[in-house]
């Protein structure tokens, strides 16, 4: 791997550990989900987004008890709905700017960020999550600000992350070249995705120990960024 200028990022699994996602930002919307409806759902971004989740829903006419119920479901689904995630992105912002949530970073994922970005490496995100929500995790993240190390934050508006045409539109967004591009995730089919369109890929696997580096058929397995930064030379 050579001539890499900017890494592209995952959030779950790869910078953020599952659980973080799962057992604290999940749980922490749909227990604030029907007041903070109840309060504010005469704002004009709030009104809206309930009013896409009925169309969505194919109820245009529920109530907001009906239209909460439907967004419940949608979670235990755990549904990529675009009015759903905007809605839980409302409810985190609140959380993160009262100091109640913390975005969880991995060490060596902060570290290793703030080092590619002073090398002069350009950074960007590429999550199911929101671009609200992607700015949160690492703009209010236990590891202090690391939103502002990122040219560019992308999310699944830009296609599904495990289409090649997805990748091939993030390197055009960013315009450079796919394969001055590196990809790092821990999703089998997204690191597929993302070399199909021509990018370098490491798949992450927090299993493995912390520096473990494995060549694979489907491309390189790291346990962790540092693995990734002793096993890869950036020519910046």
């Amino acid at each position: 791997m050579s001539g890499i200028r900017a890494v592209v990022t995952d959030i779950e699994g790869t910078t953020t550990p599952l659980a973080f996602v799962h057992e604290v930002l999940f749980p922490y919307a749909r227990q604030r989900l029907s007041a903070f409806l109840k309060d504010r759902e005469e704002d004009p971004e709030v009104a809206a987004a309930l009013a896409d989740a009925r169309a969505l829903g194919g109820v245009p006419d529920a109530t907001l008890e009906e239209t909460i119920s439907l967004l419940h479901a949608w979670m235990d689904e755990d549904r990529k709905a675009g009015p759903l995630k905007l809605l839980q992105g409302l409810i985190w912002r609140q959380g993160y700017e009262e100091g109640v949530l913390k975005g969880e970073v991995y060490e060596d994922a902060a570290a290793r960020l703030r080092d590619w970005r002073q090398r002069g490496l350009r950074l960007f995100v590429y999550s199911s999550g929101s671009e609200d929500a992607q700015k949160l995790i690492f703009g209010f993240s236990d590891k202090g600000d690391l939103a502002v190390l990122f040219d560019g934050f992308f999310d699944t508006r830009i296609g599904a992350k495990v289409e090649t045409r997805s990748y091939r539109a993030i390197a055009e967004a960013a315009g450079l070249p796919a394969h001055a591009m590196l990809f790092l995730s821990d999703h089998a089919g997204e690191i597929a995705a993302a070399r199909g369109a021509g990018m370098q890929t490491v798949r992450i696997d927090r299993a493995l120990p912390a520096g473990s580096w494995a060549e694979e058929s489907a491309g390189p397995v790291a346990g962790s960024f540092d693995a990734v930064e002793a096993h890869i030379f950036f020519r910046v």
